[in-house]
C-alpha cells in the first residue's frame, strides 16, 4: 500500500524518497540551539518536539564529578556566572589542550552551585537573547531522564548523541568522563552496538579507551585543520585518507567531519564539488554526520544567503540537500524545524 495518493510509479518512486529521507538523521545541535540558549532541557525539548532524532549535549564535568551539559568547561559565554558577585574569585586563567582561557570553570564548581546560575544565549551579536536567564544548567542524568519520558510509547526513541569535551584534560585533573558516562547509558538502558546513542570525541584516545570497554557506536569528530588534542602529530587532514579512515574503522562507527570536508566553497564562498570523503568513508564501513548546518547569513554560503544581513535568514534548505545528494549519514543543525521540514520528519 503506497504511502503517497495512487500507487502509480511516481508515487511509488516518492514513497521511496520518503523513506530515503527518513533514514538521514537529524542530530539537534545543542538543542533547538537557533532559537533557545544551547543545552537547556526546554531546548531538547523544543528540537524532540520539531523532528530531531537525535538530541546532542556536550559534556563537561562539575568540581564534584557530575556530567553537564556545556558547549564548553569555561561558562562565561554561555551563562550568567559573571552577574554573580560571590563567584568572581573564581574567575581564572587555564591552559586546555594547549590554548589559555580566562573565565569560569565547570570544574571549580560544584552541581549545587551550578544549579544558581542560567543559561544564555551564545551568539548574541546573531540570535535574540529573549530567553536569557530563564533556564538551569542540566545534567547528563536529567538528559536521560527526560528521553526517558518522551520515548514512552515511542515505536522509533529519540537518540541521545553526547560529546566528550577535552577528555584528556578532565583526566589529567582526576575527572575522567568513561566511568560516569558509561553508568549512566546503562542505567537509562543504552546497551550494545544498536542502542539509540552516539558517543563522539575529537580525541582518539578516548575512543580507543571506550572502544576497549563497550560496544555502543562511536563517532570520531574531525576539523578542517589542526589535530587531536591527545594525538598533536596526527593530523586530520591525514585522518582522511583512506588508510587513516580504515584505522578509524577499527574503533569507531563513524565520522563527524567538518562540513567542509564534505563539499568546500570555492574562492568566492559558493559550495563546490563534493570531495570523495563520504564515498571513502562508506567503503570502511564508518557512517558520515558532518557538523554544523545554522540558518543565518553569517553561516551559508554566498548563493544561498538571503542578503548582506549577517543575522537575516537565508536558504539553509539547500545547503543541506546538497549534502543529502552528497550521501551523508546524518547532519549536525542549530535549525531541526527546516531540516525535518526537507526530509519529510515533521510529522515523526
Amino acid at each position: 500500500m503506497c504511502l503517497l495518493t495512487g500507487c502509480g510509479a511516481k508515487a511509488q518512486k516518492q514513497e521511496a524518497a520518503l523513506k530515503d529521507n527518513r533514514n538521514m538523521i537529524i542530530i539537534a545541535h545543542r538543542g533547538l540551539s537557533g532559537e533557545w540558549p544551547e543545552h537547556t532541557l526546554e531546548g531538547y525539548q523544543a528540537a524532540i518536539d520539531e523532528g530531531a532524532d537525535f538530541i546532542e549535549p556536550d559534556l563537561v564535568l562539575t568540581k564534584d564529578g557530575i556530567l553537564v551539559a556545556r558547549h564548553e568547561n569555561e561558562i562565561s559565554e554561555t551563562t550568567n556566572v559573571a552577574a554573580h558577585p560571590k563567584f568572581a574569585d573564581r574567575k581564572t586563567t587555564k591552559t586546555i589542550d594547549g590554548v589559555k582561557y580566562t573565565g569560569w570553570f565547570t570544574e571549580d564548581f560544584t552541581l549545587s552551585e551550578l544549579k544558581t546560575l542560567r543559561a544564555k544565549e551564545r551568539l548574541p551579536q546573531l540570535r535574540s537573547t529573549a530567553k536569557d536567564g530563564q533556564f538551569l544548567i542540566p545534567t547528563f542524568e536529567e538528559i536521560l531522564i527526560l528521553l526517558k519520558s518522551v520515548n514512552n510509547g515511542r515505536s522509533v526513541p529519540i537518540g541521545v548523541y553526547p560529546e566528550t569535551k577535552h577528555p584528556s584534560y578532565f583526566a589529567s585533573i582526576g575527572l575522567p568522563h568513561e566511568g560516569e558516562l558509561l553508568k549512566l547509558l546503562d542505567e537509562y538502558g543504552y546497551r550494545g552496538s544498536n542502542a539509540p546513542v552516539f558517543i563522539q570525541s575529537f580525541e582518539v584516545g578516548n575512543l580507543r579507551a571506550l572502544r576497549q570497554k563497550t560496544d555502543l557506536p562511536l563517532i570520531q569528530l574531525l576539523d578542517g585543520e589542526g589535530s587531536p588534542a591527545d594525538m598533536p602529530a596526527m593530523r586530520y587532514a591525514d585522518m582522511i585518507a583512506p588508510d587513516g579512515l580504515k584505522d578509524i574503522a577499527t574503533y569507531a562507527n563513524g565520522i563527524g567531519p567538518n562540513k567542509n570536508m564534505v563539499i568546500p566553497r570555492n574562492m568566492i564562498g559558493n559550495l563546490a564539488a563534493p570531495t570523495a570523503l563520504v564515498s571513502n568513508a562508506h567503503q570502511a564501513g564508518l557512517k558520515v554526520h558532518p557538523w554544523t548546518f545554522r540558518r543565518e547569513n553569517y553561516f551559508l554560503p554566498l548563493s544561498m544567503k538571503s542578503g548582506i544581513n549577517p543575522k537575516s535568514i537565508g536558504d539553509l534548505a539547500a545547503e543541506i540537500q546538497a549534502f543529502k545528494d552528497a550521501g551523508v549519514d546524518g547532519i549536525f543543525t542549530d535549525n531541526t524545524p527546516e531540516a525535518a521540514k526537507l526530509l519529510g520528519k515533521e510529522a515523526l
